[in-house]
């Protein structure tokens, strides 16, 4: 007798390794940088920008950039337990990782809806992906007569705007619009094209993720007080070079929109803690290391320069580190 395609995934839930099986995360309330790599240009040591909140038998994803699904197994969190998505801008470094996590999900039969949070146009991008998933939802494993479930009944799409404010599970949830795109406010692309900011109020403590921004009074604004400022950070010179390198022959004019990019769209380590010591944080998270992997030196540079201007403690994060 053929198995059926439930049974078929009772055995892949039990046998494949934890970023695909149901296994929990730990009880105790956590955040994980999973992916500590700004991006676009990828590197050897730090993978793409991604983090997980963990609330008792919840997870809840934070960014999804290319192999997440990858760092939620060493982090030895199954699909299963990702009860939301939260995606901060749709630049492919923060988004890459979402159609593995989506279509995962739907071939090991994961029957709950799965809630995809962000900006406009995230529902666009999870129609693409919806899209690319039906080729193999319909094949399913091969058997006749046995796809699997249409891939727009597993997820649904919220789209968050500039001052929203939501209740998810037990976290309040709220959104701000920052400084990563230049757009002139009001105008068609504005309204079309938008980075957020994203602080999480749990009933433990609170955590301001800055995703990408430039200097912002309205981040600084959303993480005022809060436990945790979870910021990105830029190294311009080293990811200069690293864009010289991966694009050599890049056309001038494409040359200087990346520059005003790179140094106006993102934080300088001084800038982090400016932002942290007006906000009033308790702590600081380093994270999104655009720059790649730096040496023990340089990382104790950055720090210094945070800390000139902020007093609290600042973590440099790796990859899979917890807080």
């Amino acid at each position: 007798m053929k198995p059926t395609f439930l049974a078929m995934s009772l055995l892949l839930t039990a046998v494949l390794p934890n970023g695909v099986s149901g296994q929990a995360p730990t009880a105790e309330p956590s955040f994980i940088t999973l992916g500590t790599m700004g991006g676009p240009v990828s590197d050897g040591h730090r993978s793409q920008p991604a983090n997980v909140l963990l609330r008792g038998q919840r997870a809840y994803l934070i960014d999804a950039g290319d192999g997440a699904v990858q760092q939620l197994s060493k982090a030895n969190i199954g699909l299963p337990t990702v009860k939301a998505v939260f995606i901060s801008h749709l630049h492919v470094d923060h988004t890459g990782g979402l159609a593995a996590v989506l279509g995962l999900r739907n071939q090991t039969n994961v029957r709950e809806v799965l809630t995809v949070y962000g900006p406009v146009g995230t529902q666009e991008l999870v129609n693409g992906i919806v899209e690319s998933m039906r080729p193999s939802a319909a094949a399913g494993y091969g058997i006749p007569g046995q796809p699997w479930a249409p891939p727009e009944t597993t997820v649904r799409v919220v789209e968050l705007h500039d001052g929203g404010d939501i209740q998810v599970d037990d976290m309040r949830v709220r959104a701000v619009k920052n400084t990563h795109y230049d757009f002139e406010p009001g105008s068609a692309e504005d309204q079309a094209f938008q980075s957020l900011s994203l602080r999480f109020d749990t009933p433990d403590r609170s955590i301001t993720y800055t995703g990408d921004t430039g200097p912002s009074p309205a981040v600084e604004r959303l993480a005022a007080g809060s436990d945790i400022l979870v910021s990105e950070m830029i190294d311009l010179d080293a990811t200069l070079a690293n864009v010289a390198r991966n694009s050599p022959n890049m056309p001038e004019v494409v040359k200087r929109g990346m520059v005003q990019h790179l140094s106006t769209h993102h934080l300088t380590p001084s800038e982090v803690g400016a932002m942290a010591g007006r906000a009033n944080v308790k702590s600081v998270v380093v994270t999104h290391f655009a720059g790649g992997t730096s040496d023990a030196e340089r990382l104790k540079t950055y720090q210094g320069e945070i800390g000139d201007l902020y007093q609290g403690p600042v973590t440099i994060a790796n990859d899979l580190d917890r807080f």
